[in-house]
């Protein structure tokens, strides 16, 4: 039982990871919180599910369209609302509100399009789980771990190796001395949007194969994944992997003693001891404050 209850807390975790390192983009380079991020990882998994079940597209074309139409949708609401409110001095509690509009308005769309009701995005025949030391894993869990993995380490390489990925630790650093370097933090906080947007359709498509998708699905992730960023530090994307990975484990080992209707809250509390103790997160540097 043990051992299986570590096994979907890693699986939870990994889904949060991706959430957790697309808001993570978003928030270090353009400096708000992006509440609508949650909603575009339900848009990922309604987009999948549109084109699987609706439209009768195989699920290897499905998927990347989904991803697709995630990036593209983060991108837009960045350049028709989001980023015009911020050229006309909107305060981040300003963006937040406007964020959090999105949030419920698009989420009030889905409901229109496709019900309240649940929704499965199935692989078609549903197989029994491989035995992995005593636990049950499916081959989409499996997927979800390698996937979430791999995923990772790219976005992790992106921002150490590339010139783009360079140019988003700098702006995200310091933006007005990344703007008198050259560097239009403009055009990389667009480029934020689509990869962190993306990232969450992926998780989106993800969750709707391993279980089963509401309009409502992205709330929640959405908070897991700002937990893992805030106690693993929104700096690093391997503080952040180790954020996601403890809620996930403390939350399933926790039901396991005191009860499911406690999942949430014990992310929560750990959330509270971090910020007590550590609130620069599992990763993250203490900001040192200097004396004139």
């Amino acid at each position: 039982m043990l051992w299986q209850l570590i096994i979907n807390g890693i699986i939870a975790g990994a889904g949060y990871a991706l959430v957790g390192i697309g808001f993570a983009l978003i928030y270090n380079v353009g400096r708000f919180f992006h509440f609508a991020h949650g909603i575009l990882f339900t848009v990922g998994a309604y987009t999948a599910f549109l084109c699987n079940q609706l439209l009768g597209l195989p699920l290897f074309l499905s998927v990347p369209v989904a991803i697709a139409v995630t990036a593209a949708s983060g991108c837009l609401l960045n350049l028709v609302i989001l980023g015009p409110i911020t050229r006309r001095g909107g305060s981040p509690l300003v963006l937040l509100l406007a964020s959090l509009g999105l949030y419920i308005v698009i989420q009030n769309v889905i409901s229109l399009c496709f019900g309240d009701d649940i929704k499965t995005l199935s692989l078609g025949t549903i197989e029994k789980g491989l035995d992995f030391f005593g636990a049950r894993v499916t081959p989409v869990q499996i997927s979800i771990v390698i996937s979430s993995a791999m995923l990772l380490i790219a976005v992790a390489l992106f921002l150490r190796t590339t010139g783009l990925g360079k140019a988003m630790r700098a702006v995200s650093s310091n933006a007005a001395l990344a703007e008198v370097c050259g560097i239009s933090s403009r055009r990389l906080v667009l480029y934020a949007f689509g990869i962190g947007s993306a990232l969450a359709g992926i998780a989106g498509v993800l969750a709707a194969l391993d279980v089963n998708m509401t309009p409502t699905m992205g709330l929640n992730a959405l908070m897991m994944g700002i937990v893992a960023v805030i106690i693993g530090g929104s700096q690093s994307v391997s503080g952040i992997a180790l954020g996601a990975l403890l809620i996930g484990l403390a939350q399933h080992v926790g039901a396991w003693k005191i009860g499911t209707q406690w999942q949430d809250s014990i992310a929560f509390i750990i959330l509270f001891i971090f910020l007590l103790l550590r609130p620069e997160g599992f990763l993250g540097k203490k900001i040192r404050k200097a004396a004139v």
